[in-house]
């Protein structure tokens, strides 16, 4: 990786810890999209007495950076439950040092959603600070984005700012790592496995157990209650199997094993999309009832997902056309809803034999797209079927005959509105 490489959202954080405290921090994302990294660049930037990171999953013999300013040495061993009394301990250190220090004090809590009820406890202490007029900034880190929403929406409304991490796009790992259109299609956008991938073995290992499996079993199942963990797993792998193509339930449940009901595959996909694995996108209909009763399209989240239990080689990937196509695919709606800004929602669409591809809709504005990697047809039947249908808007056609994919990767979703 290149030393001085800096994601777009290190600004963003500096910017908000100039200003006053007025929001508790949340950065937000999938697992090994570089928060921690990200949040550790920018602490580095200030004298070791301004902040405190505190990593709340770390071993009770871990030594943690001290926030009493009082001590003789600087670092203070904390072996202690983590629960509301820990967290309170910890946030009266850094309110110590925020009082001792003309400049304030920043608080970094990683991995704040494995202490329970962490949010009404932060509501708490949050709310004295600002009572006081405390110079003390709080950055809160977590890896299970769904926790995250949970906790913010129950009791810290009104009191946060997200700053979101997605999942590398192809011009980061361009500038990062030196990535070609070929390798970002087969090996995506996981900083952690880009140094890995001259030896694909140990890639493809790196991915299935350093990556996925730790992102199913402490982002969704040690967090959340499922009654059918065997049944998410499966879930995820045919998700990847069948990125880029639509597959009803009922066909799932026929793939599956003891598959329960439609209801209970929605929500495990749902689980598996807060996760930043898999995301089934639902047929744009005009009408919302409809579209939460279509079949959903699914889309790995990051190539490197589709790729590593595929049993294919770079080279495999590349050779076999059809499954390229797909690959194809899934690189543009991965990238579409990586990129998308909160008030973008991404369909697809299909009425009988007309298709399109994707479908990105923003208020009263649509962009159709049609992704092709091979042959274009003389005529996009699927594009001109759906501006009969809904109107006249903007259609872009990615790939052979259209807007070169690298190009198309390289720009944002809001870009083609």
């Amino acid at each position: 990786m290149i030393p001085s490489y800096q994601r777009p959202e290190t600004e963003t954080l500096q910017e908000r810890l100039r200003e006053l405290p007025r929001f508790l921090i949340v950065v937000a994302g999938p697992r090994q999209v570089g928060k921690t990294t990200l949040v550790r660049g920018v602490l580095a930037t200030y004298p070791p007495e301004r902040y405190s990171f505190v990593a709340v999953d770390a071993p009770d013999d871990a030594f943690l950076a001290s926030a009493d300013p009082t001590s003789t040495t600087t670092r203070h061993q904390v072996a202690a439950p983590r629960d509301s009394a820990w967290l309170i301990d910890i946030w009266q250190r850094a309110r110590t040092a925020a009082k001792g220090s003309g400049d304030g004090h920043i608080l970094v809590l990683d991995e704040i959603q494995k202490i329970p009820r962490w949010s009404d406890t932060v509501k708490g202490l949050w709310d004295g600070d600002r009572a006081e007029g405390l110079a003390l900034h709080v950055v809160l880190l977590g890896s299970s984005p769904l926790l995250m929403q949970q906790g913010m929406s129950e009791s810290l409304t009104g009191r946060f700012e997200v700053i979101h991490l997605t999942h590398w796009s192809f011009r980061e790992m361009v500038d990062a790592f030196d990535f070609d259109l070929e390798d970002y299609l087969y090996f995506g956008g996981y900083p952690g496995s880009a140094p890995l991938i001259r030896d694909e073995p140990r890639w493809r290992n790196y991915v299935n157990t350093g990556l996925i499996e730790p992102s199913i079993e402490k982002d969704i199942l040690m967090m959340t209650r499922v009654d059918k963990p065997a049944l998410l797993r499966q879930l995820f792998h045919l998700g990847c199997r069948y990125s880029g193509q639509e597959l009803s339930y009922t066909k799932m449940m026929g793939q599956l094993q003891d598959a329960g009901n439609t209801v209970t595959l929605a929500h495990y996909l749902e689980l598996l999309g807060n996760a930043g694995l898999i995301r089934g996108l639902q047929k744009y209909a005009g009408q919302h009832h409809r579209r939460r009763s279509s079949s959903p399209k699914l889309n790995v989240l990051n190539m490197a997902l589709m790729s590593a239990g595929s049993g294919y080689t770079k080279a495999e990937a590349q050779a076999d056309r059809s499954y390229r196509g797909r690959v194809v695919e899934s690189a543009v709606g991965a990238h579409l809803h990586n990129t998308a800004t909160s008030d973008c929602r991404l369909h697809y669409w299909r009425d009988g034999t007309n298709e399109v591809d994707f479908v990105l809709e923003r208020g009263q504005r649509l962009v159709a797209i049609e992704v092709k990697s091979g042959a274009v047809p003389a005529q996009l039947h699927g594009l001109d079927a759906f501006e009969r249908e809904f109107g006249t808007c903007r259609h872009l056609l990615i790939g052979h005959g259209g807007i070169p994919l690298a190009e198309f990767l390289s720009y944002p979703a809001e870009h083609w509105f």
